[in-house]
């Protein structure tokens, strides 16, 4: 039974490195997104194109990200008791709230710079709390 316990053990860890990976590459495009987000809209109508009522996804993508945030971090606190990855997560996601749900949401420069640094915030929050729980496995913890 023994032999079964560390399967048991690894399975939860493999899936919150999934999830923080998940979260470092969603949070890393959003940056991108957010920060390439004012050309596209300016060149969009150039081209021909409507943007329609799509624009408004970020709003549903920052809860998103919030969920998956809070829950990845807290998984990983549990494993490795730092507080570095909230250290970014937390005013990340201040940031992408202010950013998608106040007077910020007109999709201009500073929306843009607002958006884009929250999201880099969170990618490296994943990024931190996917080493962190690294480091508690390899260390024994957890």
């Amino acid at each position: 039974m023994d032999a079964h316990r560390p399967e048991v053990i690894v399975q939860p860890r493999a899936a919150l490195r999934t999830a923080d990976r998940f979260g470092f590459a969603a949070s890393f495009l959003c940056a991108v997104h957010c920060a390439l987000l004012p050309l596209a809209l300016a060149l969009l109508p150039a081209l021909g194109l409507n943007v329609g009522g799509w624009i408004d996804l970020d709003q549903a993508f920052v809860v998103f990200a919030t969920l998956l945030g809070l829950t990845t971090l807290t998984l990983g606190y549990r494993r490795h008791r730092a507080f570095r990855a909230w250290a970014l997560l937390l005013p990340g996601l201040v940031m992408v709230w202010a950013g998608a749900f106040t007077s910020l949401h007109t999709h201009g420069l500073l929306h843009a710079a607002v958006m884009a640094l929250g999201g880099g915030l969170l990618a490296a929050a994943h990024l931190a709390n996917l080493r962190l729980t690294h480091g508690a496995g390899a260390a024994g913890g957890g």
